[in-house]
């Protein structure tokens, strides 16, 4: 598959709890970005639905398929490769934060189920996606025109093994749609995703959630692109925003020839499944 450069976009926007008019504003940030060139665009997780349990089961008992139509809808009107956020997918009676991603002819290239669930008591606050979902059992990494991507959600990003095995398959860029919170948002979104970065010498994507000041779940925002080196491409801060920036995959080649991690792994003192 040839390498080069292409520009990828996320689409920082606020899920309303009205979700018609979240999804109507999906479409316009997405037309926007695919006008402004973007070949990609990645969305938040849980991009459909404020990030609640109240919501979750709302979402659930509606199903996933209306929004799944519409997203590869988005994908196919305006022809970019749409790596579309989190949603709750139901199946066999579980429930799942999944992500799904359509080419630009509106067929579906990937799902990834998060394999991690946000099960945390903090200071100021508990929450349980457990209590909720069930965990994804499968590390996800597609093929596309561009490249090769890996895709995890949010939780996912601070268990650096999964990242590895991504990059052992070629993940070339690794998308992670998220809602960090206000608590871990401040101390440790940019932090992890510069360290998934530089761990694995890819481009990575954090594509979080904008702020919805006084509801439930605040999230942190700041989404980012960061290169091989760990330097931002581009980054926004708590408000709804479309960020964009120019993906050169030969910026790998560049960065794993200067510091050459992957030639140095000590496979005799440890493994990650490739």
């Amino acid at each position: 598959m040839s390498r080069g450069r292409f520009p990828l976009a996320v689409c920082q926007l606020r899920t309303e709890t009205d979700y018609d008019a979240t999804l109507e504003k999906t479409a316009g940030m997405i037309r926007d970005a695919a006008a402004s060139g973007a070949a990609v665009v990645v969305l938040p997780e849980m991009f459909s639905c404020p990030y609640s349990r109240e919501y979750f089961r709302k979402a659930a008992s509606r199903g996933h398929e209306d929004v799944c139509r519409q997203l590869a809808g988005f994908a196919r009107d305006n022809r970019v490769i749409l790596v579309g956020g989190s949603v709750p997918e139901a199946e066999d009676g579980r429930l799942y934060n999944s992500s799904f991603v359509y080419d630009s002819d509106g067929s579906l290239l990937a799902r990834h189920r998060k394999v991690h669930l946000f099960d945390v008591d903090l200071p100021g606050m508990r929450f349980f996606e457990s209590h909720t979902f069930t965990p994804g059992r499968e590390i996800t990494v597609f093929d596309t025109r561009y490249g090769r991507f890996g895709l995890a959600i949010c939780f996912d990003v601070r268990f650096p093994e999964l990242f590895r095995a991504m990059a052992r398959r070629g993940a070339e860029v690794i998308c992670l749609p998220a809602q960090f919170n206000m608590t871990t948002g401040p101390a440790h979104w940019e932090a992890s995703l510069r360290m998934r970065a530089v761990d694995n010498e890819v481009f990575f994507v954090g594509a979080s959630a904008a702020r919805y000041d006084g509801f439930s779940y605040e999230c942190w925002g700041h989404s980012m692109i960061l290169d091989p080196f760990g330097a931002a491409l581009a980054a926004a801060d708590e408000t709804e925003q479309t960020i964009i920036a120019e993906i050169d995959l030969n910026r790998i080649d560049e960065v794993r020839a200067q510091l050459p991690t992957f030639l140095h792994l000590r496979e005799d003192v440890y493994t990650v499944a490739d």
